[in-house]
């Protein structure tokens, strides 16, 4: 009867050993095949330029491609609910942004609960919304525009990359705080938005910084302001906000999160690898081109950024009484 329990523990104990190491042996040899990186807005936006950056470094530091493929739609909870129901191997995951936080409050019924589901791998940068505005727009400044807006109530359109998006955020605390009435109109995704507000079907747009300053450089657009409380490197004679409207500040963030059942190892080894590449000089030097700052950090500081988010723009819902459409 010895013998026989024996034997039992160390079979118990050879299984748990095994597993063990087939857990770690996964980790260590991940990725082995392609990984999905889904990008809940649509292309040419400033989440989709960071993601592919992000997925191009990846890529050639893990041996596998990191594929970006784009799920728009109901304000990034269509592409979210994908990540927070996928199988949590790795091969499936998520650029994060500021939306997620702000969804967490905006909608009231999900399929999904963001800070339980999606698993937080590593921040990458920070980067402004600025003021933009079409050429027709009789301001230049931002104090000239707010004189135009209150002139104009209810006739000037502002684009979005969605409801409940940076953009739409940002225009709404500014509304808020200015005392202007702006007609939101919301788009799946910057890039849509972008290609109205240079077409002049919309007058102003918060946008990123990334994919949008080129056209503020050739004077395509206009710049009024950017929404940080320091002023933004890539545009570094465009003063913010607040320096008009005091109390203001608002930013965007891009990080990648996962399913939260994703191995701890895997995490950690995504974590590394996006830490270097915020490290690496060249990739620094190409976000600062996007107008981004580098956010480098751990899954856990990616966790607080989050829930700090979450809590300042619960508020702003709240307060603006904003509904999810």
């Amino acid at each position: 009867m010895r013998h026989s329990r024996r034997r039992y523990l160390q079979l118990a104990f050879a299984a748990v050993a095994a597993l063990a190491f087939s857990h770690g042996a996964t980790a260590l040899d991940y990725p082995t095949r392609p990984v999905r990186v889904i990008v809940p807005v649509a292309a040419g936006g400033g989440a989709d330029i960071v993601a592919r950056l992000t997925g191009q470094w990846l890529s050639e530091r893990l041996g596998q491609q990191f594929i970006v493929e784009n799920r728009p739609g109901g304000g990034t909870n269509i592409g979210t609910e994908l990540v927070a129901h996928a199988a949590g191997d790795g091969y499936t995951l998520l650029l994060v942004n500021l939306t997620h936080a702000i969804n967490a409050t905006l909608y009231e019924k999900l399929n999904y609960n963001f800070m339980r589901d999606i698993a937080p791998v590593g921040s990458i940068i920070g980067v402004s919304n600025v003021i933009e505005i079409h050429p027709s727009v009789p301001a230049k400044t931002l104090p000239e525009f707010i004189a135009y807006a209150k002139a104009n109530p209810g006739k000037i359109n502002m684009g979005s990359a969605g409801n409940g998006s940076s953009s739409h955020m940002a225009g709404e605390l500014f509304k808020m705080l200015a005392g202007v009435d702006l007609v939101h109109v919301p788009y799946r995704g910057q890039g849509p938005a972008m290609t109205d507000l240079l077409g002049g079907q919309l007058q102003v747009i918060f946008a990123t910084t990334p994919g949008t300053t080129e056209y503020v450089k050739i004077g395509k657009l206009r710049a009024l302001a950017v929404t940080t409380a320091q002023r933004a490197d890539a545009l570094p004679d465009v003063p913010t906000v607040a320096e008009f409207v005091p109390g203001y500040e608002s930013s965007q963030w891009y990080g990648i999160g996962a399913p939260k059942a994703t191995p701890t190892e895997i995490i950690d080894k995504l974590n590394r690898e996006i830490n270097a590449a915020l490290a690496d000089t060249k990739m620094k030097a190409r976000l600062a081109d996007l107008g981004g700052t580098v956010l480098p950090g751990s899954p856990a500081e990616f966790s607080k950024l989050i829930a700090d988010e979450i809590g300042k723009w619960g508020k702003v819902v709240k307060f603006a009484g904003i509904k999810a459409e």
